[in-house]
């Protein structure tokens, strides 16, 4: 369903510049694939026009299959940066897609399959990504496991145990590789959520990691500005990305998924990307420590 730039770009009513509520329902095993999602996300396949901010710089994104990881792919390619992509196996056809897009831009991609919860795979991942890119300016911490449970009880160890290795080891396994081989003016980004702040009932595990993100960011912000590489996070609110329909959310709820913001639907992947842009160009170059919220308008407080 992507829209063409132009589209995009012109004054237009919020609430309506993208699909809202109720949607069908479409339950999908996890990790979930975007292209079976009704209605398709948009991306910004068709729809993200670059402006030359990262041009020659060098990105690895985790989760860059699908969701707001793709999004920022694709964005941080039309900007002048290669790419290097981080997912699961089983997302090799969708990120194969992103690949190709990057490549139509002139740039370069970097297709890296594994499991990050496998702090060797994390260590090989940085190490391969300086290697075949030739060198490491942007890192993107997006991989993320949400899986919806109404009570604690219900919520096993190996539930618990993975969603913590994926939200967090992974990103303190990823960051702590990158940190020695990023110049300074370096940029790593850290996706967080606004149930960091407001957590709903069904999300114990993920809100916890989601809130040790933040808090992750502002001391690695303080540890890593005497290198002169900066550390910020993004703090989405509901996004129209495969984590919901996979068990992020219960069925019930992804038909009406967005609509209790005051947007009243869900967020485009495409709509967040200029946030990641921002954070890893230049023009950022003082924000360092902070969370950048794209809620919808109910806001981080």
């Amino acid at each position: 369903m992507s829209i063409s730039d132009r589209e995009r770009l012109r004054m237009q009513d919020p609430r309506t510049q993208y699909p809202q509520p109720p949607f069908p329902r479409q339950p999908q095993e996890a990790p979930g694939l975007a292209a079976a999602m009704d209605p398709k996300p948009d991306h910004g396949e068709t729809s993200y026009v670059g402006h030359g901010r990262l041009a020659g710089r060098y990105a690895l994104v985790t989760g860059a299959d699908s969701g707001i990881g793709r999004a920022a792919a694709i964005a941080f390619a039309r900007e002048g940066a290669d790419v290097a992509l981080s997912y699961l196996a089983e997302e090799d056809a969708e990120a194969r897609s992103v690949a190709e897009l990057i490549e139509a831009e002139g740039r370069k991609a970097v297709l890296l399959p594994g499991d990050i919860t496998d702090q060797a795979f994390c260590e090989r991942l940085v190490d391969q990504t300086f290697d075949q890119l030739g060198g490491l300016d942007i890192l993107v911490n997006n991989a993320g496991k949400q899986t919806n449970q109404s009570e604690i009880s219900d919520i096993t160890t190996e539930q618990f145990d993975r969603t913590l290795k994926t939200n967090l080891y992974a990103m303190f396994w990823i960051s702590k590789a990158a940190a020695p081989l990023m110049p300074p003016g370096a940029s790593i980004i850290n996706t967080a959520s606004v149930v960091a702040y407001k957590a709903p009932e069904i999300l114990l595990d993920y809100s916890t990691t989601k809130a040790g993100i933040i808090t992750f960011t502002k001391v690695l912000a303080k540890q890593l500005i005497e290198k002169g590489i900066r550390v910020n996070a993004v703090a989405p609110g509901p996004f129209w990305t495969p984590l919901q329909p996979s068990g992020g959310q219960p069925p019930d709820a992804v038909e009406t998924f967005g609509s209790s913001v005051p947007l009243g639907r869900p967020g485009q992947p495409v709509e967040i990307a200029p946030i990641y842009v921002f954070l890893a160009s230049q023009e950022a170059s003082y924000v360092t420590g902070e969370t950048y919220g794209a809620t919808g308008g109910t806001g981080l407080a």
